[in-house]
């Protein structure tokens, strides 16, 4: 039986979010920054020191996450311990919103978690930094086969070599950090046309 390629959790976010991204990241090995990647950055920099703190609600940052059944591997920014059941938390930056790339992210998350622990983990949250807020995210079924999908897609795309063409203008694409090397309106033959002010 042939290994399987290890992915990061970060490749499934960016798989999720856009798979050219995925490719010319984690294939191509090219990476922009932008005001916003750039303000993640700052965001995520307390987490990423890692330290635990102790109190009615154990917290650990920056905790070091694996799945040999799944291939995946990467860092949680914070994992709770709600009793004996850990809950991981996603630092975004921005305020409270519904991205389906950050709620495969966090599940799988949870996903590692179960390997690691031999235990379940029903749920997480994502932490919006700006507004100081949380969504918890539940790890419902259908959630778990959709990451375990992902987490095969982004496989597949990473196995391929291949990068896929710029898709049709998506309303993330003006913030994308990546936009001045994917160039989809180029490639879209100049169809793509936005206001990036």
């Amino acid at each position: 039986m042939a290994r399987q390629t290890t992915i990061p959790l970060s490749a499934l976010n960016h798989f999720s979010y856009c798979p050219r991204r995925c490719a010319l990241i984690h294939q191509e090995q090219v990476f922009e920054e932008n005001l916003f990647t750039l303000e993640g950055r700052d965001y995520h920099q307390r987490v990423d020191e890692g330290f635990v703190r102790h109190g009615p609600i154990r917290m650990e940052t920056a905790v070091r996450l694996w799945s040999k059944s799944l291939g995946l591997t990467g860092v949680a920014d914070v994992v709770e311990w709600h009793g004996d059941v850990p809950y991981p938390v996603e630092y975004k930056r921005g305020t409270r919103q519904e991205w389906i790339n950050d709620d495969l992210q966090v599940c799988a998350q949870g996903l590692c978690l179960e390997d690691m622990l031999n235990c379940v983990v029903p749920a997480g949250a994502i932490y919006y930094v700006e507004s100081r807020h949380r969504r918890e995210v539940i790890f419902t079924e259908i959630l778990r086969d959709t990451t375990r999908q992902a987490i095969e897609a982004t496989r597949e795309l990473l196995d391929s070599g291949h990068i896929p063409p710029p898709t049709e203008h998506h309303e993330r694409c003006p913030k994308c950090s990546m936009l001045d090397l994917c160039l989809p309106a180029l490639y879209g033959q100049g169809q793509l046309t936005w206001d990036t002010e």
